[in-house]
């Protein structure tokens, strides 16, 4: 097992991290008539890493506009913000936040609570850091991926809607994804 130490994550940084909602993605996919994925996105994301000087002393928090979920389609758009599913009106933000890093053999993981719908249930995210390094306005930029899955009957979206001969249209689990660039705040 390699230990996970800034001189082992090139160009490693300690400090604090905003997330640059321009050039950061969380993206989602679920089962959809029991045959292929619908997948979309959220635009609006915000939130704050910080990275210790030991990475495993790492923590993060992070909120999403519910209202921005774009899967390509108005109508499911609306249905997803709708009581059915996401009830945007009354749970406008889902959060993120941190509760510790771990390694998992040469992998790193961050454990946190995820709240959706005001209900919070643990899940981590397998992370993987893509880089750290300058970007063209003299600052310094972390990139990161992540990876979850949820089951979105934990957090009380439990609309079925069943197909004629069985099976669902909308499947249970909800696969995350998140490609995030932040920048290092500065004095």
């Amino acid at each position: 097992m390699t230990a996970v130490t800034p001189s082992t994550i090139p160009g490693y940084v300690a400090g604090i991290w905003d997330i640059d909602a321009t050039h950061s993605h969380v993206s989602f996919s679920v089962r959809h008539l029991m045959v292929s994925k619908v997948r979309g996105r959220f635009n609006g994301v915000c939130g704050r890493l910080v990275t210790g000087t030991d990475p495993l002393d790492s923590s993060v928090t992070a909120e999403i506009d519910v209202n921005s979920v774009d899967t390509g389609n108005a109508q499911r758009d609306e249905h997803l913000r709708s009581s059915d599913f996401l009830h945007a009106a009354k749970f406008p933000t889902m959060a993120y936040r941190s509760t510790r890093v771990r390694r998992d053999g040469d992998d790193l993981v961050v454990d946190g609570e995820l709240t959706v719908r005001g209900i919070t249930r643990p899940v981590p995210l397998a992370v993987e850091l893509t880089g750290f390094g300058p970007d063209p306005y003299g600052g310094t930029r972390v990139g990161l991926s992540a990876t979850a899955k949820i089951n979105r009957k934990d957090f009380d979206i439990d609309t079925d809607l069943p197909l004629d001969g069985g099976g669902v249209v909308i499947g249970d689990t909800v696969q995350i994804s998140l490609d995030i660039e932040a920048v290092l705040q500065t004095a």
